[in-house]
């Protein structure tokens, strides 16, 4: 971010002239006079004759964005200008296309759609995401120029109001970050976060950054004193290179510390060193193994955190050779090892990957817009659930798995073989019943989670079909997407048909089915909907003399008092004489459950969430979920309390107890436990080597009181080093 702010600072002292003029030199593929003409036409139309000093200023920063620090040339700035253009003046594509061609007319197209999607000011929680997402499947640049004009606005976002920064942070982190993570534009991606942080919590963003800033000096002597035997080696054996560092950023270093549960103080890999080779050609992975080993020789690497993606890059184009080794002072620090051309891939992502590739397209890239526009073409899928499944397919980690034939597949870590299947084609998803894993014997389930390297020889079977569970084993937006289809078309197959069986009996019993009997019906088995109702039909649920037997009864049952719904407590309760909880005033008599992802217990501070289906969800208020529901669905949140008496009910809850190995673990903690009798162990699992072990316990306690006093009880075992509730996972 410092770099990126020193260049805007150069860039921003020169006169309009002199910024120009760079603006040209930087596009990589201005090289005839006919393209320089074209970019000055196209210049002479965006500022037209009422465009002032700080139009053209702004204008020419972004074009610098998309050619400096994206790597975009002729075309995609031709675009921003004509982008700007089409904003004060009425052009029409007649006039665009002849003049500059189709493919900018059809990338200033998907621009100018976005441009209208944005005038409703609401893009994360309305179907306007889709349409987006649409527009930017269309050409990637459409993507990246887009990505320039909004970094630029953060960039400019520290004089803009409160709200309007709230706004651009929340937009950043559910729209543009992920897209520049999954088009390998980390620099900028790192930079959207930290300005993201900067905007949604100041006061936690300026915290960090000030004792990032306190510790530079050490941190840059620590450096130093690394890198010095490593740089004398590789000097002596002739290898021509650089070394460049970057620290983490603050968003980065909260999110290590949020998940770790440690302070800024115990985190100690904050930053990683890069040696970069000057070398192209078939000797480039060699030559990094050879760094590498000159690295590992000097320093013990940790073999678990070795990261091979020069053999194997990642589906964005990223390749690097990653480690972490025990430097000076026994610190981790983390390695990066690459060439030229890897950096610059890494720095610009598919911008620079097409460059090297010959300016041609990427199978890769191409692919992932393909899928991306097949899943948003689809009307079946809510648009919040399009979301969180875009997200989880751009997550970081990667992993690599082959087809029989040897043919590369590249998932989200974490995919299931049912994802495996359905990246090949969606009817070898919908009849897969298993699968084969490198040509062992036994067969794997679909739920079966990929590992790097696994061949995979699905197997299917005509008479299987997705069911509901399926959407609890997929990962990928592909695979979910498709499951939900067959649900709801499958769904809609059902009702149709058990209607019309109800329809034949009441027309052989000489009885009218009318709106009202419906009502009767589903009041009567409690469906909240008709089409509910017609499905349980379909499925055999409901005996048809017995329907016949109420609706004949008369209006007995719509006499008799309604049943309260019955509250839902999601562990085992010792005694429950009363509810302990107070729900929102504006929510009576409705269920509820108290969420498994952070598992609440009597005493924390705890707020509910209307799910859909399923009542309201009770969350602890500092559930990483329920702080990511608050953001997307405010209007659902409800407030929620407990009373002053909390019963005699027992919550479970979950810990993570980590520490070296001694004798008798096991024993010991469940002695802890045992000392007090309110107190139930459900289950501890506990993995141990190398000499350490971590484990989850489950207990059923009254009471965050007591719960404490078992967390002071265990951390007294000998050999244990912490534990901590389980604060979250991804179902909320």
């Amino acid at each position: 971010m410092e770099e990126d702010s020193r260049r805007e600072e150069a860039v921003g002292t020169l006169s309009i002239p002199s910024r120009y003029r760079a603006l040209l030199k930087s596009c990589k593929n201005l090289v005839t006079r006919e393209d320089t003409r074209l970019v000055r036409l196209a210049f002479e139309m965006a500022i037209g004759k009422e465009a002032g000093e700080a139009d053209i200023s702004r204008l020419i920063d972004i074009a610098m964005i998309v050619t400096a620090e994206i790597g975009l040339g002729r075309t995609s700035v031709i675009c921003v200008l004509l982008h700007k253009a089409l904003v004060a003046t009425p052009f029409t594509d007649p006039e665009i296309r002849p003049l500059f061609g189709d493919k900018v007319a059809q990338i200033v197209k998907g621009l100018q759609e976005i441009d209208r999607l944005y005038a409703s000011r609401q893009i994360v929680d309305s179907d306007n995401f889709r349409k987006l997402l649409l527009s930017f499947a269309e050409d990637v640049r459409v993507q990246l120029v887009f990505l320039a004009e909004k970094l630029y606005e953060l960039r400019r976002a520290d004089d803009r109001g409160r709200e309007e920064q709230s706004r651009l942070a929340r937009e950043a982190n559910y729209i543009y970050i992920p897209f520049t993570h999954r088009l390998g534009l980390y620099n900028i991606k790192s930079e959207m976060e930290d300005r993201a942080l900067r905007f949604s919590d100041p006061a936690l963003y300026h915290a960090i950054a000030g004792k990032l800033e306190g510790s530079k000096d050490a941190r840059e002597r620590y450096i130093a004193e690394f890198i010095a035997p490593v740089v004398a080696e590789m000097e002596r054996r002739g290898i021509r290179f650089k070394t460049k560092y970057r620290t983490k950023t603050v968003a980065s270093i909260l999110n290590k510390m949020r998940k770790s549960q440690v302070e800024f103080e115990e985190i100690y890999d904050i930053f990683a060193v890069r040696f970069i080779i000057d070398t192209l050609g078939p000797e480039e992975k060699a030559d990094c193994w050879r760094v590498y080993s000159i690295v590992t020789d000097k320093y013990t690497p940790n073999p678990r955190r070795l990261r091979d993606w020069i053999s194997v890059p990642k589906s964005n184009g990223y390749e690097s050779l990653q480690t972490t080794v025990l430097g000076p002072g026994n610190r981790w620090v983390e390695v990066q090892i690459r060439t030229e051309r890897m950096d610059e891939i890494a720095e610009k992502g598919f911008a620079a990957h097409w460059k090297y590739k010959g300016g041609g397209s990427d199978k890769a890239i191409e692919n992932w817009l393909l899928e991306l526009r097949e899943i948003l073409e689809s009307r079946d899928v809510e648009t919040m659930d399009l979301l969180d499944d875009i997200k989880i397919n751009v997550q970081d980690k990667e992993v690599h798995v082959f087809t029989p034939a040897g043919d590369l597949k590249t998932l989200p870590a974490g995919a299931t073989l049912l994802d495996f299947a359905y990246s090949i084609h969606t009817a070898v998803g919908s009849r897969c019943i298993g699968g084969k894993v490198n040509n062992e014997k036994r067969n794997e389930t679909l739920r079966y989670v990929l590992k790097n390297g696994d061949q995979i020889t699905i197997l299917t079977s005509n008479a299987q079909q997705p069911s509901v569970d399926w959407l609890n084993i997929a990962v990928t937006s592909k695979a979910r997407n498709k499951i939900r289809q067959f649900l709801t078309e499958n769904s809609h197959a059902r009702a149709t048909l058990g209607r019309e069986m109800l329809l034949r009996r009441f027309k052989n019993w000489k009885m009218e089915l009318t709106d009202e009997v419906i009502r009767r019906l589903q009041q009567h088995y409690k469906y909240k909907f008709a089409v509910d109702f017609y499905q349980a039909l379909a499925d055999g649920k409901h005996d048809l003399a017995e329907i016949k037997e109420f609706v004949t009864r008369g209006d007995e049952e719509e006499k008799a008092p309604p049943v309260a719904p019955r509250r839902e407590i999601d562990v085992t309760p010792v005694t429950q004489t009363e509810d302990v909880l107070l729900i929102d005033r504006d929510v009576d008599n409705v269920a509820y459950k108290f969420a498994r992802c952070c598992n609440p217990v009597f005493g924390d501070k705890i707020t509910g969430f209307v799910s859909i289906g399923e009542g309201i969800k009770i969350h602890r208020e500092q559930c990483k979920n329920v702080m990511d529901l608050r953001n997307r669905y405010p209007y659902r949140i409800v407030k929620a309390s407990w009373t002053s008496s909390e019963g005699e009910t027992s919550y479970q809850t979950v810990l993570k107890i980590t520490g070296s190995e001694h004798a008798n673990m096991m024993t010991r903690i469940s002695e802890a436990i045992a000392k007090d009798a309110r107190l139930m162990l459900r289950g501890l699992v506990v993995h141990s080597g190398e000499g350490t072990f971590d484990g989850e316990i489950t207990v059923l306690v009254p009471n965050t009181e007591q719960l404490s006093q078992l967390i002071s009880r265990l951390k007294r075992i000998p050999g244990v080093t912490r534990v901590m509730r389980r604060d979250s996972v991804t179902d909320s």
